[in-house]
């Protein structure tokens, strides 16, 4: 085992808590779950509503992959949580669905849980592979 890199990816959100944006291994790159944070100022509030709210996290990870060279066709799995999921679920699934094509979508796990950071909505991470080669 090659020992772990940490990164912390300029112009991605500041972390709410001590981690990094990701930690890659022998090519396997885990995403720290991202809220519906604004990357260019910490302190403004989440958008309104589940959906704004699950753009912004792709916005969020779209920042965090650019700066490791990476992209949505290289996760895996995705893990989804949601404050509010019998009423969030099926409208964040039709966002979440237009970032993946259909033969391509990731493993998946959604998961209600009782409350997340800034009281956000929503929270994505990402387990990915690093092509070879």
């Amino acid at each position: 085992m090659t020992s772990p890199l940490f990164y912390m990816v300029s112009g991605a959100p500041q972390p709410v808590a001590p981690f990094s944006h990701a930690v890659e291994c022998d090519g396997w790159v885990f995403i720290t779950g991202q809220l519906a944070i604004d990357a260019d100022d910490f302190d403004a509030p989440m958008p309104e509503g589940i959906e704004a709210q699950t753009h912004k996290v792709f916005a969020n990870l779209l920042r965090v992959l650019d700066g490791l060279d990476l992209s949505l066709e290289h996760v895996l799995c995705a893990r989804v949580f949601l404050t509010h999921f019998h009423e969030d679920y099926t409208p964040m699934n039709k966002i979440y669905e237009s970032y993946f094509p259909a033969d391509r979508r990731p493993a998946r796990t959604c998961i209600g849980v009782n409350g997340l950071a800034r009281k956000g909505r929503i929270e994505i991470d990402f387990v990915m592979r690093r092509p070879s080669g």
